[in-house]
């Protein structure tokens, strides 16, 4: 296996990592602290973090989906402060957020795992980021949990 190959099989693996992570920081959060407990004075809850990190999982996966699927599609953009007011995400359920992104991810980890060598080397256009490969694509989902983790754990110092 070239090292390419090896570098995409680790991201997929330790996409599911991260969550097992998230799950123990999560482990004795109660729902007041989830509802709460926030980053900074206008920043988001625990609970408001983790329906972000399931909502743009099911984004990421979405986008992947449309790189395997088409040529260098334009990938949509998303405004996550109007998905979290849209999504009433702090009238929400901690257990069941968390649960959803489980869920969400096993289906991610499916697609990525279920790639060829030629559709991980497709690519798309990132509303921000400009040209996005497949590889990419797998490296934001954990870059993205490590900041939300990252995130978590500094609301969580306030108890």
């Amino acid at each position: 296996m070239d090292n390419i190959a090896e570098l995409r099989k680790r991201q997929v693996n330790l996409s599911k990592k991260t969550l097992d992570i998230l799950r123990n920081v999560l482990a004795d959060v109660t729902p007041q602290q989830a509802r709460t407990l926030r980053d900074g004075a206008h920043g988001w809850t625990v609970l408001e973090v983790v329906c972000h990190l399931r909502d743009f999982n099911d984004i990421f996966h979405d986008r992947a989906k449309l790189i395997r699927d088409q040529d260098r599609p334009n990938l949509p953009a998303y405004d996550h402060e109007a998905l979290a007011v849209k999504g009433h995400y702090n009238a929400g359920d901690l257990k069941t957020a968390f649960a959803a992104l489980v869920d969400s991810r096993r289906a991610m980890i499916d697609t990525f795992k279920a790639l060829t060598p030629e559709q991980w080397e497709r690519t798309g256009i990132h509303p921000e980021r400009g040209l996005f490969t497949m590889t990419d694509a797998a490296l934001q989902v954990v870059s993205h949990d490590c900041d939300h983790t990252e995130q978590i754990t500094r609301i969580l110092l306030q108890r």
